[in-house]
């Protein structure tokens, strides 16, 4: 079969990495071998690929990653979270496109750094919950209240649920809402709450442009305002005998 012969003698040109003594592990050997593993359906034509061209360059990428930022709250040893990060970038493989001008490298390092900002959550969340909240009063309406203003995110993030089909129409753009309220559920995992990393988390998740969530981020900020309002005066968003929020436009 011509196409498998012609993947032989891309596979064959691959060179395997060597396990010591390379100081660049990801270079554009490794790059050259993600996009012939894209470019394949044939399990066993991948499975060669990725052993021989990509799995070292995953490894040693994710231990980098690990140990440069320093996310010290996984409560599992370091090699199960390395394996972790390596089996996340194996299953987005398949996102990256060369086409669009980023190197591997760069692409591959920024998938990792968000998973483990994601999910350097466990033994974080446990040191926070020995916080003593017990002195707040739930039923004050003060923006510096915690309980308050996790009162208020759960209504946004109700209201929203209930309203994305209706606010937005294109399926991307109801793609992009959906990872919003995602990352808003998981707010207490995500240490780096900053725009800018949410913006990569969110392209991350959608694969759009930052444009396209700007647009939909401007339409919720609408909603949010009308939102804050109505708790504010009525300490919720939902209509009375009614289990659903109301749309504002």
């Amino acid at each position: 079969m011509p196409s498998k012969d012609k993947d032989k003698d891309k596979i064959d040109k691959i060179k395997k990495l060597p396990k010591k003594n390379k100081r660049m592990y990801f270079d554009q050997d490794v790059e050259d071998a993600v996009i012939l593993y894209n470019s394949t359906e044939d399990a066993a034509t991948r499975s060669k690929i990725y052993d021989d061209g990509i799995r070292y360059a995953f490894e040693k990428l994710s231990e980098s990653i690990i140990n440069t930022f320093k996310f010290s709250y996984f409560d599992v040893p370091f090699e199960d979270v390395k394996m972790e990060v390596v089996t996340f970038l194996v299953m987005n493989m398949h996102k990256y496109d060369h086409t669009k001008g980023s190197k591997a490298f760069s692409y591959f390092s920024v998938v990792a750094k968000n998973y483990l900002i994601l999910n350097n959550n466990s033994n974080y969340k446990k040191f926070k919950s020995h916080d003593d909240l017990s002195v707040l009063n739930k039923h004050t309406v003060d923006p510096s209240n915690d309980e308050y203003v996790e009162d208020l995110l759960k209504e946004i993030i109700t209201y929203f649920e209930s309203n994305i089909d209706s606010i937005f129409k294109r399926k991307r753009d109801i793609d992009i809402a959906y990872a919003i309220i995602e990352l808003l559920k998981r707010r207490k995992e995500i240490e780096n709450f900053n725009k800018k990393a949410l913006y990569i988390l969110i392209r991350e998740m959608t694969d759009v442009d930052t444009s396209k969530i700007t647009s939909v981020t401007n339409v919720m900020k609408k909603h949010y305002r009308n939102i804050l309002n109505e708790f504010y005066k009525k300490g919720t968003v939902f209509k009375k005998n009614t289990t659903l929020p109301p749309i504002f436009f």
